[in-house]
Parts: C-alpha cells; structure tokens; sequence
C-alpha cells in the first residue's frame, strides 16, 4: 500500500523527470525530424481512460502522415507510414513524449496502457478494475504479447497486475520492456491500437 500510493507516484515524477532531461537531445530531434516530415505536426494526441475512468490526453509522436486520396480520405497505413516514422516506432521512441503525461500524473511508467476513451463506457465490471491505477507507458501485457494480444487478454493481463502491483514486479515489467526494445519484439507498425476495434467481448 506504501509503494502503490506514495512511492510509486514518487518514483514515476523523479525517473520521467531525469529520463527526459537525459533523452532532452533524442527528443528534440525527434520534434524536428518529424515536424519535417509530417507538415509541422510532430506530435499524435488522443483522448484515453485513465485511472478512475477518467479521460485525458495522451500525447505520442506522429508516425504517419496525413495524406489522403482523390475523394478525401486517408490512404491506408502503410502508404502514410513516413521513413523517419519507422524507426521511430521501430525503437518505440514513439512512447517518449508520454513522459510528459507521466510527470502531469495522468500515467505511471508501468500500468495497464490506455485504450481509447470510447471503450469506458462498453467495459463490464470487471474489465473497469484494469483502471484502478494509473495507466503506463508500458505494461504487463506489453512484456506478455504486445500488440499480438486480443483485447481481452489484454485486459487478463491487466487486471492481474493490478492485483499484484509491487515494486520488484514493476522493475521486472521495464527489464523485460527494455530487452523487447532492443529486440524490436511484438512492435506493430503503426503502434496505435490495432487490429478490429474492441466492443467489450473480443
């Protein structure tokens, strides 16, 4: 109870606050690079759940363009997909603007990732406990599967964590995110939430 309620929110503002001072260059060049290549928008920002089923804005970097086709809409992922996009979800630096959230308290750096937003008002009861704590950069989930996960084993997985917070728990989820990083391991192209869309059964 100590480490869920003080010291993990602790401990969350002082690693983001050092992680960007540290990662300030990577970061920078990030903005630039892909301000560049998307038209002056670096940034993807998208309404999520957060603790308590609370929505906020989740801010990541924007890996694909918005090019659309002859009658307006957008051309498919692959074709919006910019070079510089791709190896920023390739190194998932795509994650680091989420500092930001974390340093503002809407995330943790380990909790149950955020879906969207229009998913609180289709979770069951016991799907809701998953936003018992603050939502994180990185997952339970994240280190069991990733994106090669359904949604409701996603959700298993949350909720198993949630049950289980602990620190030694939270320093094996970013070991083992670290080492998936650097193997580029269950990393989706895009990064977004893929796949069909949850509607509270799949």
């Amino acid at each position: 109870m100590l480490y869920k309620k003080i010291l993990k929110p602790l401990f969350d503002f002082l690693f983001a606050f050092v992680l960007l001072i540290v990662l300030s260059p990577i970061f920078l060049a990030i903005t630039i690079f892909l301000a560049f290549a998307n038209n002056g928008k670096p940034f993807f920002v998208q309404t999520r759940g957060g603790k308590d089923q609370k929505v906020f804005n989740v801010i990541k970097f924007r890996t694909m363009n918005e090019k659309k086709d002859k009658n307006g809409d957008l051309l498919p992922d692959e074709k919006r997909i910019t070079k510089v996009g791709t190896f920023v979800r390739k190194t998932s630096l795509d994650e680091l603007p989420q500092l930001l959230n974390v340093l503002k308290g809407d995330m943790s750096l380990v909790g149950p990732r955020p879906f969207l937003s229009e998913y609180l008002k289709i979770y069951n009861d016991h799907q809701k406990k998953r936003h018992d704590v603050r939502p994180g950069i990185t997952g339970w989930a994240q280190v069991n599967g990733r994106n090669v996960l359904t949604y409701n084993e996603k959700i298993e997985f949350d909720i198993w964590y949630v049950n289980h917070l602990n620190l030694l728990l939270d320093i094996k989820i970013l070991y083992l995110t670290f080492l998936n990083t650097i193997r580029a391991k269950n990393i989706s192209k895009e990064g977004e939430i893929i796949g069909e869309k949850f509607n509270g059964k799949n």
